[in-house]
């Protein structure tokens, strides 16, 4: 066997040596040999740099889904959904669905909120499916004149359609204004599909005559593109012209779809009273985080939907300098806020926290000096990572770092 073996190896070493000898004399030239100097032209070097952080390394798994994201065209009986998926489906896992406000399409509300550092962590734990409105996406065609444009109770049944198409068993919905009603009726409609909700700027409540009337008298002062404005931003940010609004005021000043923005307003101005009611038959079961900028413009309809839902299955956040587009003004806070919420229905557990949970200190205060019979507002300390609050007490959280 030994000696089969050195016959072997010296067969091979005789048929690598030519093969050798014919590689240097095309790199160096015949009749000569390499010099040191030529040897060290020759690096090897790698194509991406090796990451040694398990953390670095799932942030940048995690880009690479985001990048490659999946765009469907589902036929409703509301019209088309378009709808971009990030990510693939998790097993026992929910998938996160997104739905916008007026005005914006899944890109201008979301991508700040889920471009940020740290939601790239949740992000590779779930899938993201991004939900745009029938004629609110980019690139979308302008409506027809006349064109019927579907109700908000229509809209929330076009998700089953959705869900059904892409088989998703339950979701974590994320939901901005109109969107967030949205995703609530669905909720209400369906609420064995539904593992959670992230409410911004909800307001429950249909327009009454009053509201009518003034909505009616400020579209005979203002532009359709002003009105969306007054909405999606407070009076401070709109007298300040921060850069956010001038970047949303020349987006709708240069869209080619502003009638279907109009139309989808129209749909959110004319939307029914959800009527839920703390202890009633019709509430919202799930965990729920409702969220708001102080001094936003939907500032009292959600701390009014935080007095109608189950105190212990709600968390209230009001995050201070925010405006009216926390996700998209303090994206930092509204993530972290997120990994809490997320932690609390047993997802992520091992997710680590950042500065805001560390510094995030316990105590019991009012919401504001001036709130009468508002909802008592709390700090939560995290001390677990289970993100967990006690039970039976309201849960509201001022972020004001």
């Amino acid at each position: 066997m030994k000696r089969l073996f050195v016959s072997l190896r010296c067969s091979l070493l005789w048929k690598i040596r030519p093969f050798a000898r014919d590689i240097s004399e095309h790199r160096f030239g015949s009749g000569s040999r390499p010099t040191m100097a030529e040897l060290q032209e020759v690096q090897i070097t790698e194509d991406k740099t090796l990451l040694q952080d398990p953390l670095k390394a799932a942030e940048l798994a995690a880009r690479i889904l985001l990048e490659q994201e999946q765009k469907h065209s589902i036929e409703t009986p509301c019209g088309v959904a378009q709808v971009t998926i990030h990510g693939t489906p998790k097993p026992k896992r929910p998938a996160i669905v997104t739905f916008h406000d007026v005005g914006l399409n899944h890109k201008t509300c979301f991508e700040t909120l889920f471009n940020y550092e740290d939601m790239y962590e949740i992000v590779k734990n779930f899938v993201v499916c991004h939900i745009d409105a029938p004629g609110q996406e980019e690139g979308a065609v302008a409506f027809p004149a006349g064109y019927q444009y579907p109700s908000l109770d229509q809209l929330a049944e076009m998700i089953t359609c959705v869900l059904q198409y892409l088989n998703f068993g339950s979701i974590i919905g994320i939901g901005v204004g109109a969107g967030a009603y949205v995703l609530a009726r669905y909720t209400l409609n369906h609420p064995d599909s539904v593992e959670g909700l992230v409410l911004v700027n909800i307001d429950p409540n249909a327009k009454g005559w009053m509201d009518w009337a003034a909505h009616k008298l400020t579209g005979l002062t203002s532009s359709p593109s002003e009105m969306i404005l007054a909405h999606l931003f407070s009076s401070e940010e709109i007298s300040n012209n921060t850069e956010t609004v001038r970047q949303y005021k020349e987006s709708l000043a240069n869209s080619n779809i502003l009638g279907n923005h109009q139309l989808y307003f129209n749909s959110y101005n004319n939307r029914r009273d959800l009527n839920i009611e703390r202890g009633g038959d019709v509430t919202l079961k799930c965990p729920v985080m409702l969220v708001v900028g102080d001094q936003a413009p939907h500032e009292d309809a959600v701390v009014e939907c935080n007095a109608k839902l189950d105190p212990t299955q709600t968390s209230f956040l009001k995050m201070a300098d925010s405006g009216g587009q926390p996700q998209i003004t303090q994206p930092s806070k509204l993530t972290e806020a997120f990994k809490y919420f997320v932690q609390g229905m047993g997802y992520m557990a091992s997710s680590c926290m950042t500065r805001l949970s560390r510094s995030r200190t316990a105590s019991l205060s009012s919401a504001a000096s001036g709130e009468g019979n508002r909802s008592r507002s709390r700090t939560m300390s995290q001390s677990s990572e289970s993100g967990q609050f006690p039970p039976g007490q309201s849960q509201t959280m001022e972020v004001s770092c």
